[in-house]
């Protein structure tokens, strides 16, 4: 029997990565968030803090910023690295068992790979921004402005490395407002089209 891949394409504050986590559970398969990020610092030699900031999100806001961004005389960057190595794990994870994998361009990386369902959950920036403040707290930044700054290098960094627009939900099997739904409807959604 072949693998299915869940994978959870998220906005910032939109409660994407607890909804993957929800959905692993119900369906009893492995959920790759922070574990992911766990296996590309073993394998890279990088520290976890750094991953999580650089294996998903540009140090600009814009794809030609990350086009010049660390590069050496070569043209390669720390990122282009991390990226390799972050795909082939996913390639790998993807081969090896079912799971839901949240974020890192994975719907992309196997698309043409695996038995995928691909997800982007979103909501509005009044539910986002509630959100990050009751799970993350206060910050120097309003709310909206660290939702904006995360989904524009998120963005960013998705279509530097896959020239796809991130977040266009012809991109996506299914796109879920858990604003609207909240995160145990959306939960529920995904399990039934597993």
């Amino acid at each position: 029997m072949k693998n299915r891949i869940i994978t959870i394409s998220r906005e910032f504050g939109s409660g994407g990565r607890t909804i993957g986590k929800e959905v692993a559970a119900k369906l009893g398969i492995a959920c790759y968030d922070q574990e992911l990020i766990e296996k590309i610092a073993e394998k890279s030699g990088f520290s976890s803090e750094y991953i999580k900031e650089q294996g998903e999100y540009a140090p600009t806001a814009s794809w030609i910023g990350m086009a010049f961004a660390g590069r050496d005389s070569t043209g390669h960057s720390y990122q282009d690295e991390l990226w390799n190595i972050q795909r082939d794990i996913i390639q790998e994870l993807a081969q090896k068992e079912s799971c839901v994998i949240v974020g890192r361009c994975a719907d992309y990386i196997l698309r043409d790979t695996a038995d995928c369902l691909t997800v982007f959950i979103h909501a509005s920036m009044e539910k986002r921004a509630e959100r990050i403040v009751k799970v993350y707290g206060e910050s120097d930044l309003s709310p909206e402005k660290r939702l904006r700054n995360k989904d524009r290098r998120r963005k960013a960094y998705y279509q530097f490395y896959t020239d796809t627009e991130w977040g266009v939900a012809q991109n996506y099997q299914i796109c879920l407002d858990s604003g609207i739904l909240g995160i145990e409807k959306c939960v529920e959604t995904i399990v039934s089209l597993y």
